[in-house]
């Protein structure tokens, strides 16, 4: 997703096109927003722990986005856009820290009155079943 932005973002004239439909600010909140629903998403831990690691993500992410765009002779750098990323980073993270948690303790708790967790793996075989001997895994020999 990082890199569509940039590449996108790099292309001659690209920017001026979509600058039609839709400004600045809302184009950087946009595409920021998904990048740290995804590093949200993407990273183990608790909420807060994710919505730090995204937001520092965006932080970072879009300071190189502008130096990217420094070089650029059509495109220039601009702070204002960098802040634009690191508020849509933070509502973001803000939400999901809220939003998560509980979809996660709804998810849990049907899945426990279902007897379906989602991250349950089936039973190995056992060692006391003698159809499935522990050392081989594979059924005894007077059963094939």
């Amino acid at each position: 997703m990082y890199l569509l932005i940039l590449i996108l973002g790099s292309i001659p004239g690209a920017r001026a096109g979509i600058g039609e439909y839709a400004p600045s600010a809302v184009l950087h909140g946009l595409s920021y927003s998904v990048l740290a629903l995804l590093l949200f998403l993407g990273r183990p831990g608790h909420a807060a722990q994710r919505a730090k690691t995204a937001v520092l993500g965006v932080m970072f992410m879009g300071a190189g986005d502008e130096f990217v765009q420094s070089f650029l002779s059509y495109r220039g750098a601009s702070v204002a856009d960098w802040l634009v990323d690191c508020a849509a980073a933070l509502a973001a993270a803000a939400v999901l820290s809220v939003l998560y948690p509980r979809l996660m303790r709804g998810r849990t708790a049907q899945a426990s009155r279902t007897g379906r967790l989602s991250s349950a793996r089936p039973a190995p075989p056992s060692a006391d079943r003698p159809d499935f001997p522990a050392a081989t895994g594979r059924p005894a020999s007077g059963d094939r």
